[in-house]
């Protein structure tokens, strides 16, 4: 069937065009809403600007379809394979694309907010800039895709693969990650207020410039992870390792690090004002310069830390607490100190 013929019978009110073989037709700006597509094979199909509005597209073949600024809302994209196909700027709130194939499509600017995408494969994807708040994105593979400026509020991501993927500048607050591998992912100035990051593998991730303000972060693996400028105020980072971390210029104004292990991190000029650091560890930690006002040290380790031009006055400590060597150590003052 070719274009003229299948636009005369949608137009004389047909819908059902299930297995159709429109590959490489041009159907831009085409209406088309309500047409059943199951299994129609449109690879290298234009589609731009067309209306696919509760569309079935259910196992269709799209390689290399071009579907920008196109209307999917609510369609059924169950199992379709949009592999390299190019769907930027498509309105797709509200489809079911369960199981459905993106591999290394272009889906920048894409609306899919409140879609369904479990099982979904946007491995190698780009996704820069996409709405996917509220979207169901369970078992999901996220691999190698590229989600800077994503907004992500309000999503599931239960069981979702991410490795190496992209989320610089992306929006997350408020969701559960929790568990998560984003092992050397990515992250720098995303926004994450309030999001749960509990048990977490966020080792050697590029954090800096990020927001944590609320965020549970407790028992997440952080070593060698970057957070210099991080704003982590309020977090609560209990038991959490942060070990040779970069948190210069961090904002850990009364964030929960009680028993979280702080050894070796670069804690330049950061402020931990109102911390919780009890029974630390900031074995080597570098502090100079931190603020440390109101902070509770009680049972921390500092051996060996180094505390130039720190302000150790209105601390809170115990005898178990362990400071540097007095040489190394910056003056208390006339016990200004409270202990605790």
């Amino acid at each position: 069937m070719d274009v003229l013929e299948f636009a005369a019978q949608y137009a004389a009110g047909e819908r059902n065009f299930a297995g159709i073989n429109l590959a490489g037709a041009n159907l831009g700006g085409m209406n088309l809403s309500g047409a059943n597509l199951t299994q129609a094979v449109l690879a290298s199909t234009k589609f731009d600007r067309a209306n696919l509005a509760q569309v079935n597209l259910s196992g269709a073949y799209l390689y290399g379809a071009t579907v920008q600024y196109a209307r999917l809302t609510s369609a059924n994209l169950v199992g379709a394979d949009f592999t390299k196909a190019n769907l930027s700027g498509a309105n797709l709130v509200k489809a079911n694309l369960t199981r459905a194939r993106f591999s290394g499509a272009m889906l920048k600017g894409v609306n899919l907010r409140q879609a369904n995408l479990s099982g979904v494969n946007f491995c190698g994807a780009n996704l820069s800039g996409i709405n996917l708040r509220s979207a169901n994105l369970t078992e999901a593979n996220l691999q190698w895709a590229n989600l800077t400026g994503a907004r992500l509020s309000g999503a599931i991501l239960t069981n979702a693969k991410l490795d190496n993927v992209r989320l610089s500048q992306a929006y997350l607050n408020g969701v559960d990650l929790h568990g998560v591998d984003l092992d050397g992912v990515d992250l720098s100035d995303s926004k994450l207020s309030g999001t749960n990051l509990s048990g977490a593998n966020l080792t050697v991730a590029n954090l800096n410039d990020v927001c944590l303000r609320r965020a549970n972060l407790a028992e997440a693996n952080l070593h060698a992870a970057s957070l210099n400028g991080a704003a982590i105020d309020y977090a609560n980072l209990q038991s959490a390792d942060l070990s040779q971390c970069d948190l210069l210029e961090a904002v850990l104004h009364h964030a929960n690090l009680a028993q979280a292990n702080l050894n070796g991190a670069k804690l330049y000029g950061a402020n931990l004002s109102g911390a919780n650091l009890t029974n630390a560890s900031l074995w080597a930690a570098k502090l100079d310069r931190a603020i440390l006002h109101h902070a509770n040290l009680s049972g921390a380790n500092l051996r060996g830390a180094s505390l130039r031009q720190t302000d150790l006055h209105q601390i809170s400590y115990s005898p178990q607490t362990q400071f540097p060597e007095i040489n190394d150590l910056p003056p208390l003052g006339d016990r200004a100190l409270r202990s605790a």
